[in-house]
């Protein structure tokens, strides 16, 4: 039998721990590949292959939006689930948009969670019953988001951004000039209409880039 491959990407090493117990028991499936963020998921998934990630949607520096949002070009092979406890259709939209093939909510139960690996493997999509509604109304409202005009690179500089990091933080993160930092801001800042940071952090937070 050929078994499903997975990296699990969760900054909490303890949830990590038990989801490699639950499918380390499944004969179908094996863990390959772990990250403890966006950034790392993104590269582990380059290394290892995997066929299904199982991705936290809220992870710093780089969240699992972001991070599926690369894989969908980097490992167009690889099929993402996302791990949520929001059932709020901005972090639904979002992550769907961006390429996921599941949205789970971590309130689920194991089963749900073994269902979902199977169904994205096979080439289906999952959705936790409780997030499916919400994913109807938003597609029935066809809504635009200014997050659409950000290239990658400032959506990640948001984020930092958001969670309060300073340019010189964000500078050394990034492996980029404090300047280039600052230009980023301003652009991002121009383009989203927003006058200050605690502007900048609401709209954060009403996008799913943060929690």
């Amino acid at each position: 039998m050929k078994r499903i491959r997975i990296l699990l990407a969760d900054d909490h090493a303890v949830v990590r721990q038990g989801f490699k117990m639950l499918l380390g028991a499944q004969p179908d499936m094996e863990i390959v590949a772990e990250a403890a963020n966006g950034r790392e998921a993104a590269e582990r998934a380059e290394e290892s292959r995997p066929d299904v990630v199982v991705m936290d949607v809220a992870m710093p520096e780089l969240n699992g939006i972001e991070a599926t949002r690369r894989l969908a070009s980097s490992a167009p092979h690889t099929r993402v689930i996302a791990l949520s406890m929001h059932k709020d259709s901005v972090y639904v939209r979002e992550i769907l948009r961006a390429g996921a093939r599941g949205y789970l909510l971590k309130d689920s139960g194991a089963e749900d969670l073994v269902s979902a690996i199977r169904a994205v493997a096979r080439g289906e999509s999952y959705l936790s019953p409780a997030v499916s509604n919400a994913v109807l109304d938003d597609y029935r409202r066809h809504v635009t988001n200014p997050i659409d005009l950000l290239t990658s690179r400032e959506r990640e500089v948001l984020q930092m951004l958001a969670e309060g990091k300073t340019n010189k933080e964000i500078a050394g993160v990034l492996n980029l000039s404090v300047y280039t930092v600052d230009a980023h801001r301003g652009r991002i800042m121009e383009k989203l209409n927003l006058h200050s940071i605690n502007d900048l952090v609401r709209f954060a937070v009403r996008n799913g880039v943060i929690e």
